[in-house]
Protein backbone atom coordinates (compact mmCIF):
# COMPACT_ATOMS: atom_id res chain seq x y z
CA UNK A 1 0.00 0.00 0.00
CA UNK A 2 1.26 3.48 -0.62
CA UNK A 3 -0.67 5.73 1.96
CA UNK A 4 -0.52 9.44 3.15
CA UNK A 5 -2.74 10.97 5.87
CA UNK A 6 -4.79 7.97 6.17
CA UNK A 7 -5.20 7.67 10.18
CA UNK A 8 -9.17 7.43 9.69
CA UNK A 9 -9.30 4.40 7.33
CA UNK A 10 -5.92 3.00 7.59
CA UNK A 11 -6.49 0.15 10.26
CA UNK A 12 -10.25 -0.22 8.83
CA UNK A 13 -8.24 -1.33 5.96
CA UNK A 14 -5.39 -3.42 7.32
CA UNK A 15 -8.30 -5.73 9.83
CA UNK A 16 -9.69 -6.36 6.58
CA UNK A 17 -6.86 -8.59 5.63
CA UNK A 18 -6.68 -10.74 8.30
CA UNK A 19 -5.91 -14.51 7.61
CA UNK A 20 -5.18 -13.07 3.75
CA UNK A 21 -1.73 -11.52 3.63
CA UNK A 22 1.62 -12.89 5.58
CA UNK A 23 3.28 -9.54 5.39
CA UNK A 24 2.11 -5.91 4.85
CA UNK A 25 4.20 -3.32 3.10
CA UNK A 26 3.30 0.36 3.93
CA UNK A 27 4.80 2.96 1.91
CA UNK A 28 3.98 6.46 3.12
CA UNK A 29 4.84 9.30 0.72
CA UNK A 30 4.79 11.99 3.18
CA UNK A 31 1.96 11.87 6.56
CA UNK A 32 1.65 14.70 8.79
CA UNK A 33 -0.75 12.64 11.05
CA UNK A 34 -0.99 9.11 12.77
CA UNK A 35 -1.09 7.54 9.39
CA UNK A 36 2.54 5.51 10.69
CA UNK A 37 2.00 4.97 13.94
CA UNK A 38 -1.11 2.92 12.74
CA UNK A 39 0.53 1.21 10.28
CA UNK A 40 3.33 -0.03 13.25
CA UNK A 41 0.50 -1.43 15.21
CA UNK A 42 0.08 -4.26 11.87
CA UNK A 43 3.27 -4.50 10.57
CA UNK A 44 7.18 -3.43 10.84
CA UNK A 45 7.47 -2.90 6.85
CA UNK A 46 7.04 0.77 6.89
CA UNK A 47 9.18 2.50 4.62
CA UNK A 48 9.25 6.30 3.29
CA UNK A 49 9.08 7.53 -0.49
CA UNK A 50 9.19 11.44 -1.10
CA UNK A 51 6.35 12.42 -3.03
CA UNK A 52 6.88 13.71 -6.74
CA UNK A 53 3.53 13.61 -7.98
CA UNK A 54 4.11 10.16 -9.68
CA UNK A 55 1.49 7.39 -8.59
CA UNK A 56 3.26 4.96 -10.42
CA UNK A 57 6.73 5.89 -9.17
CA UNK A 58 5.02 5.48 -5.55
CA UNK A 59 3.48 1.92 -6.12
CA UNK A 60 6.28 0.50 -7.79
CA UNK A 61 8.57 1.64 -5.24
CA UNK A 62 6.26 -0.38 -2.85
CA UNK A 63 5.90 -3.40 -5.06
CA UNK A 64 9.78 -3.48 -4.89
CA UNK A 65 9.75 -4.26 -0.97
CA UNK A 66 7.46 -6.87 -0.91
CA UNK A 67 9.32 -10.46 -0.56
CA UNK A 68 5.88 -12.89 -0.60
CA UNK A 69 5.22 -15.05 -3.83
CA UNK A 70 2.72 -12.70 -4.82
CA UNK A 71 1.35 -9.24 -4.35
CA UNK A 72 -1.73 -7.55 -3.25
CA UNK A 73 -2.13 -4.09 -3.79
CA UNK A 74 -4.96 -2.25 -1.79
CA UNK A 75 -5.66 1.96 -1.30
CA UNK A 76 -6.52 2.98 2.29
CA UNK A 77 -10.17 3.56 1.97
CA UNK A 78 -10.37 0.25 0.20
CA UNK A 79 -11.88 -2.62 2.36
CA UNK A 80 -12.11 -6.86 2.08
CA UNK A 81 -16.10 -7.82 3.26
CA UNK A 82 -16.47 -10.93 5.42
CA UNK A 83 -18.14 -12.96 2.86
CA UNK A 84 -14.90 -11.56 0.34
CA UNK A 85 -12.16 -12.13 2.92
CA UNK A 86 -13.70 -16.23 3.08
CA UNK A 87 -13.48 -16.46 -0.62
CA UNK A 88 -9.98 -14.67 -0.68
CA UNK A 89 -8.51 -17.40 1.73
CA UNK A 90 -10.41 -20.12 -0.14
CA UNK A 91 -8.60 -18.61 -3.01
CA UNK A 92 -5.27 -18.65 -1.19
CA UNK A 93 -5.54 -22.23 -0.40
CA UNK A 94 -6.45 -23.23 -3.80
CA UNK A 95 -4.31 -21.20 -6.03
CA UNK A 96 -2.43 -22.69 -8.94
CA UNK A 97 1.34 -20.89 -8.80
CA UNK A 98 1.44 -20.20 -12.39
CA UNK A 99 -1.33 -17.47 -12.27
CA UNK A 100 0.54 -14.49 -12.95
CA UNK A 101 -2.57 -12.57 -11.90
CA UNK A 102 -5.98 -12.60 -10.53
CA UNK A 103 -8.83 -10.05 -10.78
CA UNK A 104 -11.01 -8.95 -8.64
CA UNK A 105 -13.96 -7.05 -8.71
CA UNK A 106 -13.53 -3.57 -7.39
CA UNK A 107 -16.99 -1.92 -5.97
CA UNK A 108 -17.19 1.69 -6.28
CA UNK A 109 -19.96 3.31 -5.77
CA UNK A 110 -23.56 2.37 -4.02
CA UNK A 111 -27.24 2.98 -3.34
CA UNK A 112 -29.00 3.39 -0.23
CA UNK A 113 -29.48 -0.30 0.06
CA UNK A 114 -26.19 -0.71 -0.47
CA UNK A 115 -26.40 -2.37 -3.39
CA UNK A 116 -23.43 -1.65 -6.25
CA UNK A 117 -23.82 1.30 -8.60
CA UNK A 118 -20.73 1.41 -10.00
CA UNK A 119 -17.83 -1.17 -10.59
CA UNK A 120 -15.18 -2.87 -12.77
CA UNK A 121 -12.49 -5.27 -12.43
CA UNK A 122 -8.61 -4.69 -11.68
CA UNK A 123 -5.44 -6.90 -11.68
CA UNK A 124 -5.46 -7.22 -8.06
CA UNK A 125 -3.15 -10.05 -7.00
CA UNK A 126 0.18 -10.42 -9.29
CA UNK A 127 3.41 -12.72 -9.52
CA UNK A 128 6.34 -10.87 -7.56
CA UNK A 129 8.46 -12.41 -9.95
CA UNK A 130 6.76 -11.47 -12.72
CA UNK A 131 7.90 -7.90 -12.20
CA UNK A 132 4.42 -6.30 -13.38
CA UNK A 133 4.83 -2.33 -13.58
CA UNK A 134 2.97 0.36 -12.79
CA UNK A 135 2.16 3.02 -15.50
CA UNK A 136 0.93 6.72 -15.70
CA UNK A 137 1.62 9.80 -12.70
CA UNK A 138 -2.29 9.86 -12.39
CA UNK A 139 -4.51 7.45 -12.59
CA UNK A 140 -1.76 4.99 -13.17
CA UNK A 141 -2.37 0.93 -14.02
CA UNK A 142 -0.32 -2.11 -13.72
CA UNK A 143 0.66 -3.64 -16.97
CA UNK A 144 -0.30 -6.80 -16.60
CA UNK A 145 -0.19 -10.14 -18.73
CA UNK A 146 0.29 -13.49 -19.14
CA UNK A 147 -1.99 -16.61 -17.25
CA UNK A 148 -4.50 -14.01 -16.10
CA UNK A 149 -7.21 -15.87 -13.50
CA UNK A 150 -10.84 -14.28 -12.43
CA UNK A 151 -12.15 -14.49 -9.75
CA UNK A 152 -15.63 -13.28 -7.98
CA UNK A 153 -13.72 -12.09 -5.11
CA UNK A 154 -14.60 -8.42 -4.60
CA UNK A 155 -12.91 -5.22 -2.89
CA UNK A 156 -15.49 -2.36 -1.60
CA UNK A 157 -14.24 1.13 -1.46
CA UNK A 158 -14.91 3.03 1.08
CA UNK A 159 -14.01 6.68 0.57
CA UNK A 160 -14.34 8.89 3.13
CA UNK A 161 -11.92 11.53 3.31
CA UNK A 162 -12.65 15.01 1.42
CA UNK A 163 -12.51 15.54 -1.77
CA UNK A 164 -9.21 17.04 -3.52
CA UNK A 165 -7.87 18.52 -6.57
CA UNK A 166 -4.64 16.74 -6.65
CA UNK A 167 -5.17 14.96 -9.54
CA UNK A 168 -6.46 18.05 -11.16
CA UNK A 169 -3.13 20.05 -10.44
CA UNK A 170 -0.59 17.32 -11.15
CA UNK A 171 -2.28 16.97 -15.00
CA UNK A 172 -2.73 20.75 -14.87
CA UNK A 173 1.01 21.26 -14.24
CA UNK A 174 2.51 18.71 -16.53
CA UNK A 175 0.33 20.36 -19.28
CA UNK A 176 1.54 23.93 -18.33
CA UNK A 177 5.57 22.20 -18.54
CA UNK A 178 4.74 21.00 -22.05
CA UNK A 179 4.78 17.22 -21.03
CA UNK A 180 3.53 15.01 -23.70
CA UNK A 181 0.77 12.87 -22.59
CA UNK A 182 -0.28 9.63 -23.22
CA UNK A 183 -3.64 8.93 -24.76
CA UNK A 184 -4.79 7.43 -21.39
CA UNK A 185 -3.19 10.69 -19.41
CA UNK A 186 -5.63 13.04 -22.06
CA UNK A 187 -9.29 10.82 -21.39
CA UNK A 188 -8.15 11.03 -17.82
CA UNK A 189 -7.28 14.64 -18.10
CA UNK A 190 -10.65 15.37 -19.57
CA UNK A 191 -12.80 13.30 -17.07
CA UNK A 192 -10.96 15.48 -14.18
CA UNK A 193 -11.66 18.66 -16.25
CA UNK A 194 -15.52 17.96 -16.37
CA UNK A 195 -15.75 16.74 -12.87
CA UNK A 196 -14.22 20.72 -11.92
CA UNK A 197 -17.23 22.00 -14.59
CA UNK A 198 -14.31 22.97 -17.53
CA UNK A 199 -17.02 21.21 -19.60
CA UNK A 200 -15.55 23.24 -23.05
CA UNK A 201 -11.76 22.32 -22.39
CA UNK A 202 -12.98 18.64 -21.34
CA UNK A 203 -15.30 18.17 -24.64
CA UNK A 204 -10.94 19.45 -26.45
CA UNK A 205 -9.57 17.04 -24.44
CA UNK A 206 -12.06 14.11 -25.09
CA UNK A 207 -11.84 15.24 -29.15
CA UNK A 208 -8.19 15.14 -28.44
CA UNK A 209 -8.06 11.51 -27.24
CA UNK A 210 -11.00 10.65 -29.91
CA UNK A 211 -8.54 11.85 -32.98
CA UNK A 212 -5.70 9.95 -31.56
CA UNK A 213 -7.63 6.54 -32.28
CA UNK A 214 -5.13 4.73 -29.58
CA UNK A 215 -7.42 4.69 -26.74
CA UNK A 216 -8.63 1.00 -25.71
CA UNK A 217 -12.01 1.05 -26.60
CA UNK A 218 -14.10 0.82 -23.55
CA UNK A 219 -12.67 3.90 -22.76
CA UNK A 220 -13.33 5.15 -26.19
CA UNK A 221 -17.18 4.45 -25.68
CA UNK A 222 -16.37 6.30 -22.03
CA UNK A 223 -15.47 9.45 -23.52
CA UNK A 224 -17.84 10.51 -26.04
CA UNK A 225 -20.80 9.68 -23.24
CA UNK A 226 -19.11 12.07 -20.92
CA UNK A 227 -18.11 14.44 -23.92
CA UNK A 228 -22.04 14.15 -24.48
CA UNK A 229 -22.84 15.24 -20.77
CA UNK A 230 -20.51 17.82 -20.99
CA UNK A 231 -22.76 19.19 -23.83
CA UNK A 232 -25.94 18.54 -22.10
CA UNK A 233 -24.41 20.68 -19.34
CA UNK A 234 -23.38 23.53 -22.03
CA UNK A 235 -27.38 22.81 -23.06
CA UNK A 236 -26.07 21.94 -26.11
CA UNK A 237 -28.81 18.95 -26.86
CA UNK A 238 -28.03 17.91 -30.50
CA UNK A 239 -24.44 17.90 -29.96
CA UNK A 240 -25.23 15.45 -26.98
CA UNK A 241 -26.99 13.41 -29.28
CA UNK A 242 -24.52 13.82 -31.98
CA UNK A 243 -21.41 12.60 -29.39
CA UNK A 244 -23.20 9.75 -27.71
CA UNK A 245 -24.00 8.37 -31.65
CA UNK A 246 -20.53 8.22 -32.03
CA UNK A 247 -20.26 5.53 -29.41
CA UNK A 248 -21.86 3.42 -32.36
CA UNK A 249 -18.56 3.21 -34.13
CA UNK A 250 -16.98 1.22 -31.20
CA UNK A 251 -19.27 -1.77 -30.61
CA UNK A 252 -23.45 -2.35 -30.08
CA UNK A 253 -25.12 0.11 -28.07
CA UNK A 254 -24.79 -0.22 -24.40
CA UNK A 255 -27.69 0.73 -21.75
CA UNK A 256 -26.58 3.71 -20.96
CA UNK A 257 -26.48 4.93 -24.77
CA UNK A 258 -29.91 3.62 -24.90
CA UNK A 259 -31.34 5.25 -21.26
CA UNK A 260 -30.05 8.55 -22.94
CA UNK A 261 -31.32 8.18 -26.07
CA UNK A 262 -34.62 7.54 -24.15
CA UNK A 263 -34.92 10.69 -22.24
CA UNK A 264 -34.04 12.51 -25.38
CA UNK A 265 -36.75 11.50 -26.98
CA UNK A 266 -38.89 11.67 -23.71
CA UNK A 267 -38.82 15.37 -23.35
CA UNK A 268 -39.86 16.16 -27.06
CA UNK A 269 -42.90 13.96 -25.77
CA UNK A 270 -42.05 10.91 -28.83
CA UNK A 271 -43.28 8.01 -26.03
CA UNK A 272 -43.41 5.44 -28.53
CA UNK A 273 -39.68 6.09 -29.82
CA UNK A 274 -38.46 6.75 -26.00
CA UNK A 275 -40.26 3.49 -25.41
CA UNK A 276 -38.08 1.57 -27.92
CA UNK A 277 -34.89 2.80 -26.66
CA UNK A 278 -35.63 2.03 -22.68
CA UNK A 279 -36.93 -1.32 -24.14
CA UNK A 280 -33.18 -1.84 -25.69
CA UNK A 281 -31.76 -1.07 -22.16
CA UNK A 282 -33.67 -3.82 -20.22
CA UNK A 283 -32.51 -6.43 -22.66
CA UNK A 284 -28.58 -4.92 -22.52
CA UNK A 285 -26.18 -7.81 -21.15
CA UNK A 286 -22.82 -6.75 -19.91
CA UNK A 287 -19.80 -8.16 -20.78
CA UNK A 288 -18.26 -9.92 -17.18
CA UNK A 289 -15.28 -11.00 -19.18
CA UNK A 290 -13.67 -7.47 -19.69
CA UNK A 291 -12.62 -5.11 -17.19
CA UNK A 292 -15.21 -2.08 -18.08
CA UNK A 293 -16.72 -0.19 -15.59
CA UNK A 294 -20.47 -1.37 -14.92
CA UNK A 295 -23.37 0.70 -13.93
CA UNK A 296 -26.16 -2.13 -13.59
CA UNK A 297 -28.61 0.98 -12.71
CA UNK A 298 -28.90 1.70 -17.10
CA UNK A 299 -30.21 -2.31 -17.63
CA UNK A 300 -31.88 -2.47 -14.36
CA UNK A 301 -34.79 -0.25 -12.31
CA UNK A 302 -34.02 3.12 -13.95
CA UNK A 303 -35.44 2.28 -17.66
CA UNK A 304 -38.06 0.42 -16.52
CA UNK A 305 -39.09 3.47 -14.50
CA UNK A 306 -38.98 5.45 -17.67
CA UNK A 307 -40.92 2.36 -19.19
CA UNK A 308 -43.64 3.12 -17.02
CA UNK A 309 -43.45 7.10 -16.94
CA UNK A 310 -44.18 6.29 -21.28
CA UNK A 311 -46.90 4.15 -20.78
CA UNK A 312 -48.83 6.29 -18.17
CA UNK A 313 -48.22 9.12 -20.41
CA UNK A 314 -50.12 7.26 -23.42
CA UNK A 315 -52.64 6.02 -20.88
CA UNK A 316 -51.66 2.69 -20.82
CA UNK A 317 -51.79 2.31 -16.71
CA UNK A 318 -51.37 -1.32 -16.65
CA UNK A 319 -48.52 -1.45 -18.86
CA UNK A 320 -46.97 1.03 -16.87
CA UNK A 321 -47.54 -0.68 -13.40
CA UNK A 322 -45.85 -3.30 -14.84
CA UNK A 323 -42.74 -2.44 -15.50
CA UNK A 324 -42.67 -0.03 -12.31
CA UNK A 325 -43.55 -3.29 -10.23
CA UNK A 326 -40.04 -4.44 -12.18
CA UNK A 327 -38.33 -1.98 -10.70
CA UNK A 328 -39.46 -2.25 -7.44
CA UNK A 329 -38.22 -5.56 -7.81
CA UNK A 330 -34.58 -4.34 -8.47
CA UNK A 331 -34.77 -1.42 -5.89
CA UNK A 332 -37.64 -2.16 -2.87
CA UNK A 333 -37.55 0.94 -1.59
CA UNK A 334 -37.35 3.81 -3.90
CA UNK A 335 -39.72 6.86 -2.90
CA UNK A 336 -40.91 7.35 -6.49
CA UNK A 337 -41.78 3.48 -7.09
CA UNK A 338 -43.18 3.41 -3.71
CA UNK A 339 -45.67 6.50 -4.98
CA UNK A 340 -45.88 5.14 -8.38
CA UNK A 341 -47.33 1.92 -7.24
CA UNK A 342 -49.64 3.37 -4.65
CA UNK A 343 -50.61 5.47 -7.71
CA UNK A 344 -51.52 2.81 -9.79
CA UNK A 345 -53.26 0.65 -7.15
CA UNK A 346 -55.60 3.46 -6.60
CA UNK A 347 -56.08 4.01 -10.29
CA UNK A 348 -56.56 0.26 -11.26
CA UNK A 349 -58.85 0.08 -8.39
CA UNK A 350 -61.42 2.83 -9.28
CA UNK A 351 -61.25 1.40 -13.20
CA UNK A 352 -62.08 -1.70 -11.67
CA UNK A 353 -65.19 -0.56 -10.11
Amino acid sequence: MIVRNEEESLARCLSSVKGIADEIVIVDTGSTDQTKEIAAQFTDRIFDFEWIDDFAAARNYAFSKATKKYILWLDADDIIKEKDRLLFIKLKKGLSLDVDSVTMHYYLAFDEMGNVTSSLKRNRLVRRDRNFQWIGAVHEYLAVYGNIQSSEIGITHSKDKAYTDRNMRIYTQREQEGKPFTPRDLYYFANELRDHAQYEKSIQYYKQFLEGKQGWIEDNIQACLKMGDCYAKLDNKDKQIESICLTLLYDKPRAEFCCTMGNHFLEKKQYQTAIYWYTEATNYKPDRSNMAMDHPHFYTWLPHVQLCLCYDRLGQHEKANEHNEIALSFHPTHPSMLYNKEYFQKLLAERAK
